[in-house]
Formats: structure tokens, sequence, C-alpha cells
């Protein structure tokens, strides 16, 4: 076993593929954490079946141990991995490479990955926010494979090449089976709006204009007011790629829905999402007073502030009269 200095604690099993390095088995004690870009002076290339699945496994290779000081004598299962972080030099993930990790909740990667085996995110129950930093102009194919994967609500960052980023929100919809026993067959169902964001991929690559064009036709269908909410907030505050069309589309959304925007930032006690929401989006007066009443019961000073100062813009100026 060779033992290295690194960012986290990490027990590796690996073996040399050609020029690269494929990871057959990694246990962390650590609940955030990332894998190295380099093991054994060689680029770590793929994750091999079963590599980070939770549980007691073993594999035959070459054994690293990584730590970065005094790490914990038990817990090196992954059981408790709850972020994880890919190496850019990564290109293929094997079969149920993360299978029973229920903690994970969050996986950020670059987009160069060119295959994701069967089964790969089996049983990540929590697993619905994942950073997508792009290698290309164009989006790779692993959003497609989670999108394909994973049909609950998805938070999606992707950061494109010049670091502006888009925040993309694919809303939840359930596939249902139920029995016809009269037939002796399976109805097929699928409820929730969120079905066609799940799909909106061409050749297995994302192009955010047409991520965007679904707008009105989500609206449209029977779908959660706070998903839009957030769906809509998240594009104009992470605006890469948004056209002028989409982004007045998304603006009067939140004009409409003033009230409950206000809220959910004072909720976050969100001071810089309030000053951009009260930017963006012309709030009634109404709206404004109600925000301005639950600050106020929050006692959130800064943001009954905000909240004043947009009432005394929004307020028409008092019209002047003079008796001759």
């Amino acid at each position: 076993m060779e033992t290295v200095s690194g960012a986290n604690n990490w027990h590796l099993t690996v073996r040399r593929c050609g020029d690269g390095i494929e990871i057959l088995r990694a246990v962390t004690c650590d609940t955030a954490a990332a894998l190295p870009e380099t093991v054994l002076g060689l680029p770590v290339t793929a994750l091999g079946r079963h590599a980070l699945a939770a549980g007691d496994r073993t594999a035959a290779g070459e054994e690293v141990h990584i730590t970065c000081g005094e790490s914990p004598q038990e817990g090196w299962d992954n059981r408790t991995l709850r972020t994880l972080s890919l190496p850019r030099t990564l290109r293929r993930v094997g079969d149920y490479a993360f299978l029973n990790c229920a903690a994970l909740r969050e996986l950020r990667l670059w987009d160069g990955i060119v295959f994701w085996g069967g089964g790969a995110l089996m049983n990540c129950r929590s697993l619905d926010t994942f950073r997508l930093t792009r290698v290309g102009e164009e989006q790779g194919e692993s959003l497609a494979y989670f999108a394909d994967e994973l049909s609950r609500e998805l938070d999606v960052i992707i950061v494109l090449p010049d670091g502006e980023t888009a925040r993309l929100i694919f809303p939840e919809y359930r596939e249902i089976y139920e029995e016809n026993c009269p037939a002796h067959h399976f109805d097929y169902n699928i409820s929730g709006a969120g079905y066609p964001y799940h799909y909106c991929f061409r050749h297995k690559k994302l192009r955010i204009k047409d991520f965007d064009a679904l707008w009105e036709a989500y609206l449209a269908m029977e779908h959660e007011d706070d998903t839009a909410l957030r769906l809509a907030w998240w594009r104009l505050r992470c605006p890469a790629e948004l056209e002028i069309e989409a982004r007045q589309r998304y603006t009067d959304y939140l004009r409409a829905h003033g009230a409950e925007a206000a809220a959910w930032l004072l909720e976050r006690r969100d001071g810089e999402g309030l000053a951009f929401l009260l930017r963006t989006a012309e709030l009634s007066p109404e709206a404004l007073a109600q925000s301005c009443e639950l600050a106020r019961q929050q006692g959130q000073t800064e943001a009954v502030a905000l909240l004043l100062e947009a009432q005394r813009f929004r307020r028409p100026a008092a019209r002047k009269r003079f008796d001759l």
C-alpha cells in the first residue's frame, strides 16, 4: 500500500489502463470529498463497476491510501458521503458506481465524461444537486443521463468556459404503473409537469434555449407554484445564454408573484437576492407593503430598509395645489 497526502481521506484500489488509472474501489470517511485527478503519477480516467458503492466491498488491484492528517478509524464505507467532486480527467463511469450512496446529495463534475454505466446512480435517493463545468462550447451528455435516471426535481448549475453560470431547475415528475386486472396488463401514466424538462435534450445534449422554450407550456399545466418560482428566479439570477424574450417571460412571472418571491428570499435571509428582485421585477405597492411587514415581523432590519426604499420610489409624487 502506498500512502500519500491529499485534501481528503481515501482508501483506493486501482489498476493501470494504458496512460491512465481506473479506480476499482474508493472509500472515504469524509462527508464532503474530491477524488484525486492523479494517482501513481497517472490521470484518473475511469471508475470501475461498484467503485464507490456504499458498503463493505473489496477489489483486486494496487492499494493507495490518501490521508488528510489524522482520519477516523471507522466509517470507511461511503454511507455518510454527501458531496462528491469528480476529477476533470474522468472519462468513464462503470455500472452501479454509486450504488446505495443514500446520503449523497451533490455531485460536482466536469462535463467530459463520455460513458455512464447502467444503474450508476441506483438508490442514490438524496441526489438532486449537480454542478457541471463545461469543457467545450457544447453541453456534454452527462446531464441527459442524470435527467433520464432521476425523475425527482434536479437543481443544476452549469458553468460555461468563460465562467458564466446558468442555474436550471428540472421539475419533478412521476411514472406510475397501475394494474388493470380485468385486462391483465399495466397502465402507464405520467404525473407532473416536469417530464418535458427531463427530456428536452437533442442527441443527449442540452441547448439552454430549448429549456427556456418550455416555460409557457409548463405554466399551462398543473404545476407546483414554488417550483415555478424557483425556476424563474434562478434562471434570472444565473442568466447564462438567457435570451431577451425568455428573460421577459421569467421577469413577468416574478412580478406577478412578487410577494411570494420576497417571502421566499426573506425565509432564506438572502439580502442580496432581495435587492436583485427589487431591481429586476417591479413589485406592486401591495407586494412591497406585505413584504415589508413580513420583514419587520422577522426582525430583518436591512431587508426592511430595502423594502422601504423601494416603496418610496414606487409611491406617486404628491400633486401640489396652490390657492389663488
